[in-house]
C-alpha cells in the first residue's frame, strides 16, 4: 500500500517508520526544509512541497496514493490536504490529525476525512483510564463517532463478577472486543468469566455505551 503523510515532524516521521516496517511504501511531503531529516527515515520518499497546493500533490502522485495522513501541527493545513487529497484526487482513506479540541468539529466527510485522530483527546482518555474503576472511558471513535472504542475496568464489587460472557446481556450495538486480566489479552468467549481488575474493551454506539455501566457496574 502507497501512504502519503503531509508533515514530516516527528509525528509524521513516527508514523513513517510504522509503516514501512509494516511493508508499506510511504511518501514525506513538507515544505520546511528543516523538516526533511531524510536520514532518520532513510527508506522513505521524500518531497520539499506544500501539501496545500494541487502542484504539490500532482508531483507527489497523490491519485495513486492508497491513504492519505494529514500530520501537521496546523489543523488548517490538515484540513485542506484532506479535503484535496479526496476531492481532487480520490484518495480512498483519509485520516487526518487533530491538534487543537476545538477544531475536532471539522474534522468530518465535508472536508475529505475519513478517520480523525485529536491527540489531546488520545491522551486524557489514556490519562482517565489509568486512574478510572468502574466508570466508561471513551478512547477512540471510530468512523466519524458512529462507533466508540469504550474501556471499563471492574470493580471488586462489579455485578458481573462471576459471571460468565454468555450470562451477560449487552445492550444493542455493543460488542465485547477483549478482556485485559494480569497484562493478557484475552478474547471473549461465552464461557469466560468475569473477575475484578478486569478491563473490557468494547466497541459500541453512542447511545450503547450510556448503557454498558448499568450492565456490568
Amino acid at each position: 500500500m502507497r501512504v502519503a503523510i503531509a508533515g514530516a515532524g516527528n509525528v509524521g516521521r513516527a508514523i513513517a517508520r510504522e509503516l514501512l516496517a509494516n511493508g508499506h511504501q510511504v511518501l514525506l511531503i513538507d515544505k520546511d526544509p528543516k523538516a526533511l531529516k531524510m536520514e532518520s527515515v532513510p527508506s522513505a520518499e521524500w518531497l520539499l512541497a506544500d501539501a496545500c497546493e494541487i502542484t504539490a500533490l500532482d508531483q507527489a502522485k497523490l491519485d495513486g496514493c492508497q491513504v492519505l495522513v494529514a500530520a501537521t501541527g496546523d489543523d488548517k493545513v490538515n484540513l485542506v490536504a484532506s479535503l484535496l487529497g479526496k476531492t481532487e484526487y480520490g484518495v480512498p482513506r483519509v485520516v487526518a490529525r487533530v491538534n487543537h479540541p476545538k477544531n475536532e468539529w471539522m474534522f468530518d466527510s465535508a472536508w475529505g476525512v475519513d478517520v480523525a485522530v485529536s491527540t489531546p483527546r488520545i491522551i486524557s482518555a489514556l490519562v482517565e483510564e489509568a486512574v478510572s474503576v468502574g466508570d466508561v472511558v471513551r478512547l477512540f471513535s471510530i468512523r466519524k463517532g458512529e462507533a466508540n472504542l469504550v474501556e471499563i475496568t471492574l470493580p471488586d464489587n462489579a455485578a458481573c463478577c462471576g459471571k460468565t460472557v454468555g450470562e451477560v446481556d449487552l445492550p444493542e450495538d455493543a460488542s465485547i472486543a477483549a478482556i485485559v486480566r494480569d497484562g493478557h489479552v484475552i478474547t471473549p468467549k461465552d464461557h469466560d468469566v468475569f473477575a475484578a481488575g478486569d478491563e473490557l474493551i468494547f466497541v459500541a454506539s453512542t447511545k450503547a455505551e450510556e448503557l454498558l455501566k448499568a450492565c456490568f457496574i
